[in-house]
C-alpha cells in the first residue's frame, strides 16, 4: 500500500467535518449546538448532510460527539453497542426511562460502555468544548437511533420530523414529510417497560473504566478492555485494548480481520514496508487484514491509544457472562 492510499484510510482530527443538523434535537434548546462527526462507516445520523469521512464499515462504526458546556445529548437507546471513551472535557453520562436511574462523571481518558435497550444521554459539564470519540457496533450501527417520546415531541416545537424512514424533515425549511413516509411512531407505554434500568453501583462496576484504572493494569502487555475476558465483558462485534509506549509490539505484525486505531496521547508512528505516517491525538487509522505493518510510539515517556478489532460475534445485545 501507498503512503497515498494509507492517507485514505487515516481520518484526521484536524480535519474532522461536524453535521450540526445530526439528529431529532438539533433544534431542541439545550441541545441545539451539538455537533456529530461519522468517521468510519454509515453511523446513526438522521440527516442527509451528515459528512461520512470513510464509508466501509470494518464491522463496527466509527463516530464522535462534540459539545460545548451545558449541551445535552437527548435520551435514545441502541440495539448495538455504543462505546464511548472521553478524548477531551469533562462528561457526564445519565440513563433511565426519565434519565434518573443513574449517573457516572467521565474525565479524560475514561471509557464507558452502555448497555443497549436501555435510554441513555449525556452532557458536556466541563468548562471548555469537549469530544466524546464512539464505537458502534454493526455494520449498520444497530439500524439507527430510538429516542424517548418527549424528545420526538419537544423536537416538534421546533420544527424538526423524523420520518419512518430514519430521515429528519425541517418544517421551518419548508420540508414535509413525503406521501408515502409516515412520521417515526412513538414508543407505546408497554414498550417503554421493556427498557431495561440499571444502579449507578451496577453500571461502575460493569460498564465504566477511568482512565486511571487502565493506566494501573497496562503495566505489561496491552490490556483488553472490552471483550469475553475483557475489564468489561462484553462480545459486540470487536474487541478494544488499550495500548501504551509501556505496552506496544516492536515488530510488525498483520491481522486477519481489520482493525482501528484511535489515538489518545501522544504522537506515533504507523510503519509499513518502506513507508512511515504520523499518527496524532484524535486521529483515526483503518488497517486493512494482512497488512503488515507496526505502530510505535515516538516519544517512549506518555502515549495510548485504543485498538478496536473484529470480531466473529454477532452485534446485538449487551453480553453477559
Amino acid at each position: 500500500m501507498t503512503l497515498e492510499e494509507m492517507e485514505k484510510c487515516i481520518v484526521r482530527y484536524t480535519d474532522l467535518k461536524p453535521c450540526k443538523t445530526a439528529f431529532i434535537d438539533a433544534h431542541t434548546p439545550g441541545s441545539n449546538q451539538k455537533d456529530n462527526f461519522t468517521i468510519i462507516g454509515s453511523g446513526v445520523s438522521e440527516s442527509p448532510d451528515q459528512y461520512v469521512h470513510i464509508d466501509q464499515s470494518p464491522g463496527f462504526n466509527i463516530g464522535a460527539a462534540g459539545q460545548p458546556p451545558g449541551c445535552t445529548n437527548s435520551l435514545h437507546s441502541h440495539t448495538t453497542a455504543e462505546v464511548f471513551y472521553v478524548f477531551k472535557g469533562r462528561w457526564r453520562f445519565f440513563w433511565g426511562r426519565y434519565g434518573d436511574s443513574g449517573e457516572v462523571v467521565a474525565e479524560e481518558g475514561d471509557m464507558v460502555n452502555i448497555p443497549t435497550g436501555m435510554f441513555r444521554a449525556f452532557e458536556n459539564v466541563g468548562e471548555d468544548y469537549g469530544m466524546l470519540m464512539a464505537i458502534l457496533g454493526g455494520d449498520d450501527a444497530g439500524g439507527g437511533v430510538t429516542w424517548a417520546p418527549e424528545v420526538i415531541n419537544d423536537a416538534k416545537d421546533f420544527g424538526l420530523i423524523l420520518g419512518e424512514n430514519g430521515l429528519l424533515y425541517d418544517t421551518k425549511k419548508g420540508e414535509i414529510l413525503p406521501k408515502n413516509v409516515n412520521p417515526m411512531p412513538l414508543l407505546t407505554e408497554t414498550n417503554l417497560r421493556n427498557f431495561s434500568e440499571i444502579t449507578t453501583e451496577e453500571f461502575i462496576n460493569n460498564f465504566f473504566v477511568s482512565s486511571s484504572e487502565l493506566k494501573q493494569k497496562s503495566q505489561n502487555l496491552p490490556l483488553n478492555v472490552i471483550g469475553v475476558d475483557g475489564i468489561l465483558k462484553d462480545r459486540p462485534g470487536f474487541e478494544v485494548d488499550y495500548i501504551t509506549s509501556d505496552t506496544f509490539t516492536e515488530e510488525q505484525y498483520s491481522s486477519s480481520r481489520h482493525e482501528v486505531n484511535m489515538i489518545m496521547s501522544g504522537e506515533w508512528s504507523l510503519e509499513w514496508d518502506d513507508n512511515v505516517a504520523t499518527l496524532s491525538p484524535g486521529d483515526t487509522c483503518l488497517i486493512r487484514p494482512e497488512m503488515l505493518h507496526k505502530i510505535v510510539p515516538k516519544d517512549l515517556r506518555s502515549a495510548s491509544l485504543f485498538r478496536v478489532t473484529k470480531t466473529d460475534d454477532q452485534a446485538g445485545p449487551t453480553w453477559r457472562s
